[in-house]
């Protein structure tokens, strides 16, 4: 344990320290001018500061209150040597939270004692920080754990669905990573910007109830077999609603919404603008753009630029404008997220 002992007489240094070394682990820090002191307790944290009252250029008082205002310096144990007539001053000392107080001349035991006090408080401050910083470790460690396993289950859940839909996993992985591009260009939190690529896979997961006949149809639908193709929002929102986990609620409110569009003529509730949850916004454009510039059975992919001059059109009426710019302000990302998660097909 380090004991900075500060004092301008250079005996008094020499006697405390002296003292001190027969406490058992205790290695004395002598500095005799309080100035040096608190440029060493800037680099440094003592376990306990000796502080002498009288000392010219800045006193005691002087020296305590502008050690409390260094950095992690607040609960650190300090006693001051006082004379026994100082009442005021332990008074003032005690405002600026002196821990205990010496008086002077000092005695040998009383010294030993008081120190001995002190330094195991602070044994007993840094265990229970350093059990507090334990417990905040695992805390996220079991954070990081539920997370994996959401994680698990929305992939899992995303790889079923795929059986039954024609859509190829390397288009969830490019609207993931499409999706944080834009709520990162956006502005959005690193921890949105991650729930949002992690829920985004699950936004056609309601397609798991509509017909084969329907789902699997190489040609265009008809006008009944459309309205039971649009059923697939509500469904992706029942299977994964009411779960008290953020990124299963997310995944609930894309599944619903992004197939609303921004002028209110989208699909199942006929949303306008910011009526539709930034999410469902942001999977509009991510989930377009891909679906445009991939080749499906029923369809050849499109163009960049044929796909990009929709998109444009489109913001106002099927598009947040937001969305569409934060979409395009990084073009060189949306290249490389393409051709780094290229489907099977094209490989």
């Amino acid at each position: 344990m380090i004991v900075l002992i500060v004092d301008d007489d250079r005996t008094n240094l020499a006697l405390f320290a002296l003292l001190l070394k027969a406490v058992a682990d205790v290695t004395p820090i002598e500095v005799d001018d309080p100035l040096e002191a608190l440029a060493w307790c800037k680099e440094h944290d003592p376990d306990l500061v000796l502080l002498d009252y009288m000392m010219p250029d800045m006193d005691g008082l002087e020296f305590l209150q502008a050690f409390r205002a260094l950095p992690g310096k607040a609960t650190i144990p300090v006693i001051m040597a006082t004379a026994d007539t100082d009442t005021d001053v332990r008074h003032k000392a005690l405002q600026l939270s002196a821990n205990d107080f010496l008086t002077k001349p000092v005695n040998k035991t009383e010294l030993r004692a008081r120190v001995t006090n002190m330094l195991a408080l602070r044994k007993a401050q840094l265990q229970l920080a350093n059990r507090a910083n334990w417990l905040a470790e695992e805390v996220r460690k079991a954070t990081r754990e539920i997370v994996a396993r959401e994680r698990e289950a929305i992939h899992r859940l995303s790889l079923a669905a795929e059986y039954r839909d024609p859509e190829t996993g390397a288009h969830l992985l490019r609207l993931s990573k499409y999706a944080r591009l834009v709520a990162a260009n956006l502005g959005l939190s690193e921890t949105e910007q991650n729930l949002i690529a992690d829920a985004a896979p699950m936004h056609d997961i309601g397609k798991v109830g509509i017909p084969d006949a329907i789902l699997l149809k190489p040609g265009r639908l008809d006008g009944d077999e459309m309205k039971i193709m649009r059923t697939h929002a509500q469904i992706g929102a029942d299977i994964l609603k009411g779960s008290p986990s953020p990124l299963l609620q997310a995944a609930a409110v894309i599944a619903l919404t992004h197939h609303e569009k921004y002028d209110g003529s989208g699909y199942p509730n006929g949303l306008k603008g910011e009526q539709i949850p930034l999410h469902g916004r942001i999977i509009a454009v991510a989930d377009v753009f891909d679906a445009l510039t991939s080749a499906r059975p029923y369809k050849p992919a499109w163009e960049f630029d044929r796909a990009v001059a929709l998109i444009r059109e489109g913001a106002g009426h099927h598009f947040d404008p937001s969305c569409v710019a934060a979409f395009l302000h990084d073009w060189d990302a949306v290249l490389h997220i393409h051709e780094q998660n290229r489907d099977e097909v094209e490989q």
